[in-house]
């Protein structure tokens, strides 16, 4: 049974990193320190001894503590690690190191064992069949788009219907039915800024602030309120 909490970002404005979404880590790791594992390969700009310090100051506050997998040997480090956390960044970085270094197997297999996983963006966009509906650019060509498909619906993280005042450039939206034009098996979950998604085996809820927007193949996007169960996202899309 998989246990996930995907954040679509990391930081709300005027917040501290993850404060946002504090409440509701510490409600899904549980009152007792958890060993986390920290994965920190989406990092391109930011050194990864850096990205581990935030994140470690992060759940420090939380009371959970953080090795990061590049810190010593990362295969071990995820086997003794009671959860998973995956940080945000480039989405193809992030697949390519874990492909690399022989990890994408290893994170699935726990998860599926029943470690609990969290990630914010691309580590959201990760459990996903496919990283195809991340918004990166694609800086580096990982083997594969295949990712740890811990769900069968895609996640576009960061999802927003604002545009820029005189730019031409397709909406997000628009990106997504150029997807689902070549992709009408997948649906994807258009996550907005400061919500969240906890799924518990098959029970997979909505949580923040904000709506979802729910698009399929053939069907008209839909609006999906926080609360409710979204247990459509677990059958085969129907058009």
């Amino acid at each position: 049974m998989s246990r996930l909490l995907l954040l679509s970002n990391s930081r709300n404005p005027g917040q501290e990193y993850l404060a946002h979404a504090g409440d509701a880590i510490l409600d899904f790791l549980g009152p007792q320190p958890r060993r986390l594992a920290f994965v920190p390969y989406a990092a391109v700009t930011m050194s990864y001894d850096d990205y581990t310090a935030r994140v470690r100051e992060a759940f420090t506050r939380l009371g959970h503590p953080v090795e990061s997998v590049h810190e010593s040997d990362p295969a071990e480090v995820l086997r003794q690690a009671d959860a998973i956390v995956v940080g945000g960044g480039n989405t193809f970085r992030l697949l390519e190191r874990l492909a690399a270094l022989e990890l994408l197997d290893r994170i699935r297999s726990r998860v599926r064992e029943g470690v609990p996983y969290i990630g914010w963006s691309a580590g959201a966009n990760l459990v996903s069949p496919t990283i195809r509906t991340t918004n990166d650019m694609p800086i580096i060509e990982p083997p594969s788009f295949k990712a740890l498909g811990l769900v069968p619906f895609q996640i576009n993280p960061h999802f927003t219907d604002q545009t820029i005042p005189n730019h031409g450039g397709e909406t997000r939206a628009d990106r997504i039915l150029e997807f689902l034009a070549l992709n009408r098996e997948v649906r994807v979950v258009g996550l907005r800024e400061g919500s969240w998604l906890r799924n518990e085996g098959t029970a997979l809820t909505l949580h923040g602030p904000h709506s979802m927007a729910l698009f399929e193949a053939g069907r008209e996007r839909r609006e999906v309120e926080p609360g409710g169960g979204l247990a459509i996202l677990w059958e085969p899309p129907q058009e």
